[in-house]
């Protein structure tokens, strides 16, 4: 086959350009995320040098799969630990002992914490040191402070991201009239008296993280957020806390909902009564179906048969169950990513309905459980709530 002519005074044809990954000068996920590899080398290794397929037996995780591998990668970029994701031994460092060692005394681990997570990520330590002492402006703001900062940062919604979340991890940030404060690392371990407990309650600090507050309840001010809670420091709590405080919560504070959680509903009474008549009554809810937890579908069921408003969310690493993977669902790996955040802005609102409403009974969804049982002899008329 003849060779094509070459067009004079072009030249050679150029190669193609080889396409390489984007390296970012900081860790890709939460310093809290990435706390479980040095808290699992103290659980399985006592703090010692371990080998690393080892521990990853011991943690069952693929030592071969792209979530341990970015896992131990972070790691080792916020200098928690040693060791590459294909070295033989991984081990703590100095101060990532300090941070995950379960009997260091409270301040020696925040001051640990807060020179991994902060101090040590340039961009990180940049936003503090702007900020220390003032009231968080908003992202844009905070978007022209890293870009004049010139630090070579493609991605500036992310790092952001990641550095509130750090902050709050850390419990540097709090709320003062409405506004988040970033407090200085002194004045965060002052705070902690000899014993280890806070000696300073935040008095400005609603009721956050999950907790229904006090008093008649206001279903049109509540989303209740349905998600596998776990023991206290299990990975299900974990996960649930950091998918509560890094998306949930954020993404729902423009719309004026107050977010509650079960184990935060605090008025007396039989639980099981009580999570069913926040699914029925909420203005809206939240279902992460990740771990593919059975109570989380059974109240999902519940809240599909009322056709009220209502959020799916889900791991990338989880397989979506068949019944609902028709539907919208939204999933990530980086529960710090502003695509969650975006998202949340464009597609919540759309299923609350319009103020002014009468009846939500004017605003209801077609869900999965609905779809099942159109015209058949079983037909479910939808639970109704009142506003």
């Amino acid at each position: 086959m003849p060779s094509p002519k070459r067009i004079r005074g072009l030249g050679k044809p150029r190669p193609k350009a080889k396409r390489t990954r984007r390296q970012r000068p900081y860790p890709t996920a939460s310093f809290e995320e990435t706390l479980e590899l040095g808290e699992a080398i103290q659980k399985y290794a006592s703090g010692e040098k371990v080998r690393r397929l080892t521990l990853l037996e011991k943690m069952n995780k693929s030592p071969t799969s792209s979530s341990t591998m970015i896992l131990i990668v972070n790691s080792t970029k916020y200098g928690i630990t040693r060791g590459s994701y294909a070295a033989e031994w991984l081990e703590l460092t100095e101060l990532g002992t300090k941070a995950t060692n379960p009997d260091a005394h409270p301040r020696e681990k925040l001051q640990a914490r807060f020179t991994l997570a902060i101090d040590g990520v340039k961009v990180f330590k940049a936003l503090y040191d702007g900020y220390k002492g003032k009231k968080i402006p908003t992202h844009e703001v905070l978007r022209d402070f890293v870009a004049d900062a010139k630090l070579s940062i493609e991605d500036f919604d992310e790092s952001i991201d990641l550095f509130i979340v750090n902050a709050k991890f850390l419990g540097l940030l709090r709320m003062v009239a409405g506004s988040q404060l970033l407090i200085t690392v002194e004045q965060a371990l002052d705070e902690l008296s000899h014993d280890g407990q806070r000696a300073l309650a935040d008095a400005n600090s609603p009721s956050g993280n999950g907790e229904a507050k006090p008093g008649p309840t206001d279903w049109r001010s509540i989303c209740f957020y349905i998600t596998p809670i776990g023991a206290d420091g299990s990975e299900h709590r974990k996960h649930s806390d950091l998918f509560l405080n890094s998306i949930v919560e954020p993404a729902l504070k423009d719309l004026g909902l107050n977010v509650v959680r079960a184990d935060k509903i605090g008025a007396p009474g039989i639980i099981t009564s009580q999570i069913l008549e926040h699914i029925l009554k909420a203005k809206l809810v939240i279902a992460d179906l990740s771990f593919q937890n059975p109570n989380v579908f059974y109240e999902l069921a519940v809240r599909h048969a009322s056709q009220l408003p209502i959020v799916h969310i889900i791991r990338k690493c989880d397989t979506v169950p068949f019944d609902v993977n028709p539907f919208r669902l939204l999933t990530s790996t980086q529960p710090t990513s502003t695509r969650w955040s975006r998202s949340w802005k464009q597609y919540v609102p759309k299923l609350l309905p319009l103020p002014g409403t009468p009846s939500r009974t004017q605003h209801r969804l077609r869900t999965p459980l609905l779809y099942s049982v159109q015209g058949s002899e079983y037909p479910c008329p939808g639970a109704t709530a009142s506003s």
